[in-house]
């Protein structure tokens, strides 16, 4: 087995580029203050699941196939009779990613997948959620190149959630900007 192990693009960039910039910015007295990227998390509720058990296997393999590692059922957490759904049906699929393939989803997601959206002007800077996550919506899972349209069903989207260890909108919006998120408008 060889030691010498990879080490992507963005995690590269991340600390040659990345860390400085921001340190730069916020005036951070060391390099662990700075913000970082700690997880991506993919979420698809899959509508129809109570009826027909094969979409959420569906959902399970095209996750699996965008991110490269094996999703999740996510089971539902009470009985509602309105919607026929008891309590432990699987109703989405879900993944989480750290590490190296992390960084390896987020360099295709905006290198690869996001210029595939039809019209795409940038995205909107205004989702993140007060404590330093944001949360991106696509509409359709056939923007990613992992997945072959000759094969899919139904269109449907998924949630991509960035978490990172900044404190402030500000500071995981500068982080994602840096890494290379598209944003719709660039703040001076």
């Amino acid at each position: 087995m060889s030691t010498k192990t990879h080490n992507p693009r963005l995690a590269e960039k991340y600390k040659a580029e990345v860390v400085p910039a921001l340190m730069k910015k916020f005036s951070y007295k060391t390099v662990m203050q700075t913000p970082k990227l700690t997880k991506i998390c993919l979420n698809r509720g899959v509508n129809g699941a109570v009826t027909d058990k094969k979409l959420i296997d569906i959902a399970i393999e095209e996750l699996s196939n965008i991110t490269g590692q094996k999703a999740v059922a996510t089971m539902s957490k009470k009985d509602i009779s309105n919607f026929k759904l008891r309590k432990h049906m699987p109703i989405g699929a879900r993944v989480t990613l750290r590490g190296v393939k992390m960084y390896e989803f987020l360099d295709r997601l905006v290198s690869v997948s996001l210029p595939r959206v039809r019209d795409f002007k940038g995205i909107n800077d205004k989702s993140f959620d007060g404590r330093g996550n944001y949360t991106l919506g696509v509409t359709e899972q056939i923007i990613f190149p992992e997945i072959d349209i000759d094969k899919v069903n139904k269109i449907t989207g998924l949630d991509i959630t960035f978490v990172t260890t900044a404190n402030t909108n500000e500071e995981a919006y500068e982080l994602l900007k840096e890494l290379g998120m598209p944003f719709k408008n660039i703040k001076k």
